[in-house]
């Protein structure tokens, strides 16, 4: 699936209102543990040189995600409320290849778990068996003044279609990570996928 990346005058308004020339992203680290009972878990981290108040600004409006999610972004931010995003900014959300997320629950400036629905760009059986796929994004804050992200993606089904869906996601999730990365880094421009 592609990717485009955000306008860069959008990337520009929002690293602004982020106050993001203040700070520099370190590299984003990608790794899939496993739980104790097995679980598989793509795990994605990077650490900002921002307090958590000003990151959460880029999950929790439109502007701060255009930067570094997608370019077409509808956010209804509370518990129950949903992340609508689309890769292709020539369409609207509702339009063919728009992604929603539900928020499954947040607490301003330190945590946000999406319910992750796989589209129709996976297979009718991936899709009805994607009950349990959840993606869990911490901001811890760093005795610095800065945050560590840690994005947990959990909930994965088992053969040889989930290992390709697995796959997928963790390229996906690190693209993603790197794109916010870049967004708080001065004069950067974000990832092409």
């Amino acid at each position: 699936m592609k990717r485009p990346t955000a306008p860069i005058a959008i990337c520009i308004v929002a690293l602004l209102a982020l106050g993001s020339a203040l700070c520099q992203a370190q590299e984003v680290r990608t790794s899939t543990p496993r739980t104790a009972s097995g679980e598989r878990v793509v795990r994605v981290e990077t650490t900002l040189r921002l307090p958590p108040e000003k990151v959460w600004k880029a999950f929790s409006t439109d502007e701060g995600l255009r930067c570094w999610a997608a370019p077409v972004v509808r956010l209804d931010l509370r518990t129950g409320g949903t992340l609508k995003t689309n890769y292709d900014k020539a369409k609207a959300i509702g339009d063919a290849g728009t992604i929603s997320l539900g928020i499954l629950n947040y607490v301003e400036n330190e945590e946000i778990t999406y319910k992750v629905k796989l589209t129709e760009d996976f297979a009718a059986r991936l899709r009805a068996e994607d009950g349990n796929l959840q993606e869990v994004v911490q901001l811890q804050r760093l005795p610095d003044g800065g945050t560590r992200i840690v994005s947990s993606m959990v909930g994965w089904g088992e053969g040889e279609e989930w290992e390709k869906v697995f796959g997928f996601f963790v390229k996906g999730n690190e693209w993603s990570y790197q794109n916010l990365a870049k967004c708080f880094s001065p004069g950067a421009v974000p990832a092409k996928n």
